[in-house]
């Protein structure tokens, strides 16, 4: 897993990462763009979004009707995401197949098509989806949270974007987003497998270096002033369940409270899908009646961010119930130091969910294009290590820093007919 990788910067800019995994006939590409919805200036939420939706349309090399067929007859699989930070698209293939994602990557880069007639369709697609979406009461609590904690910052949107703007956007900004943010020196080409790292590199070249450096894209600075004090709305809609979310400002993914707090999370909430039941928060809320779940989770971003802890009440509780006893759990971190082996049992949940969202091969090469969106690869293979020294003292001081009622927002989930 920490096996040494090879970067190789590019005469046009282009980081490629290379890292040679002979455990199966097996090949991941990934290629990332720094580009994503904090990107965005009002008026344009949501087009890093449809710009990855577009990539999918095909260019004269590559139509989109035959890319889907071709790529599973050949045992292969792809798909592509955006986030706050950035957008990426994969293939993984077995190894004597993955020249086909290389040429594509490289083709799309600069040929895609953007035809008018496509991103209608893709109009209609994504609004579809935006209102597919605000039927969920989770996306409509959460999206409503992130506008109240970012008024300045373009952490404030959805990464989705706002309905006003997906029906406004047109051909001519998608292709010039596309056109500014698609460049070799404004990404990332992330490659894990079975190959020969000196063949490969002179594959990339042959694809990649022929694309010309692109201008250096601008960027949104719109830091987000200190919040002075606790936010707290309710929305309603449908359904029988409250939903209660708490968030918390949180540091960016090279601060270096940034570990402490993630131990300070296993505490409260359990390492994600390993033995959250035995957390403090599990034990206090819902073993006790006072709600029907809890969880926590927290962005690695470029940014601060959020940390949020998610409350399902239970029917027969008061809201104020579950925040009282949220915030009696906190105080005991604040208060007393956690003792050496409570934190031990955190660590150990924490390396086990490490392993498994690191153990193959498409996963390795997400990381090594991961962290470079806001550090470098050592940010990977040092992350056990920087949890591992953490101490009783780092978690009383980041929870008495970050966790407290001034700099958080509480947003409601009241379903129609039922209390909140």
């Amino acid at each position: 897993m920490t096996k040494s990788i090879t970067q190789v910067t590019l005469k046009n800019g282009l980081l490629v990462m290379l890292k040679e995994i002979h455990t199966a006939p097996i090949i991941s590409s990934w290629i990332w763009y720094r580009v994503g919805s904090r990107d965005e200036p009002t008026g344009k939420t949501g087009i890093s979004h449809w710009t990855e939706h577009m990539q999918f349309k095909g260019t004269k090399k590559f139509p989109a009707n035959m890319l889907d067929k071709v790529i599973s007859r050949l045992g292969g699989h792809w798909n592509a995401s955006t986030s706050h930070d950035s957008t990426r698209y994969y293939e993984t293939m077995p190894a004597d197949k993955i020249d086909l994602a290389l040429r594509l990557e490289a083709d799309r880069m600069t040929n895609s098509i953007f035809d008018a007639k496509d991103v209608a369709s893709e109009r209609t697609v994504i609004i579809s989806e935006r209102e597919g979406s605000e039927n969920d009461p989770m996306f409509r609590l959460g999206e409503a949270v992130q506008n109240y904690a970012f008024r300045v910052h373009p952490y404030h949107h959805e990464v989705i974007g706002d309905m006003a703007d997906l029906r406004a956007i047109s051909r001519d900004d998608l292709y010039t987003h596309y056109r500014t943010y698609y460049t070799p020196n404004n990404a990332v080409l992330a490659i894990a497998g079975d190959f020969e790292t000196k063949s490969m590199l002179e594959r990339v070249r042959s694809l990649f270096e022929r694309i010309p450096k692109g201008i250096t894209p601008p960027r949104l600075a719109r830091p987000e002033p200190e919040q002075k004090g606790e936010l707290r709305f309710s929305i309603d809609g449908s359904g029988e369940t409250t939903f209660i979310q708490i968030a918390y400002h949180f540091p960016n993914a090279t601060d270096p409270d940034y570990f402490p707090l993630q131990v300070l999370d296993s505490l409260l909430n359990g390492a994600s899908g390993l033995s959250y039941k035995t957390s403090r928060l599990y034990r206090a809320l819902v073993d006790k009646g006072y709600a029907v779940d809890v969880s926590g989770y927290s962005d690695a971003s470029i940014d601060p961010s959020l940390y949020r802890i998610t409350i399902t009440k239970h029917p027969e509780r008061k809201v104020e119930q579950a925040i009282s006893i949220l915030d009696s759990e906190i105080m005991k971190l604040q208060e007393k130091l956690v003792s050496k082996d409570e934190i031990n049992r955190a660590l150990k949940q924490a390396r086990a969910v490490f392993a498994y969202g690191s153990e193959n091969i498409t996963h390795q090469a997400f990381w090594m294009g991961y962290t470079a969106m806001f550090s470098t690869y050592d940010w990977f293979i040092t992350y056990l290590n920087k949890l591992a020294r953490v101490t009783p003292q780092d978690v009383q001081r980041v929870a008495q820093k970050y966790l407290q009622p001034a700099s958080r927002v509480i947003g409601f989930y009241n379903p129609k007919g039922k209390g909140g």
